[in-house]
């Protein structure tokens, strides 16, 4: 009888699409910390494959967490991590 069912949900379409996770949960989320000061927490995200304009094709966006106030940086897609810094 096992050998049966384990044919069965092999060959079973809808059994092997609607598989059960075998991971574990994942656990509970934390939220992020709020940032006591501007400019203490930022993220860098990098805008490419644009049209070369006055030299540029690229655009460093910085933006900070706590205000959410942006700059804007027009750079090239070649700029290394040390030309950047």
């Amino acid at each position: 009888m096992i050998k049966e069912v384990a044919k069965y949900v092999e060959e079973c379409n809808l059994c092997q699409r609607h598989k059960n996770q075998a991971e574990a949960p994942a656990g509970k989320l934390m939220p992020n910390s709020i940032p006591e000061k501007p400019w203490r927490h930022i993220s860098a995200n990098f805008i490419v494959k644009l049209t070369l304009a006055q030299g540029y094709d690229a655009i460093l966006v910085v933006c900070d967490h706590l205000t959410k106030m942006a700059h804007f940086i027009p750079t090239t897609e070649k700029t290394s991590a040390a030309e950047l810094a």
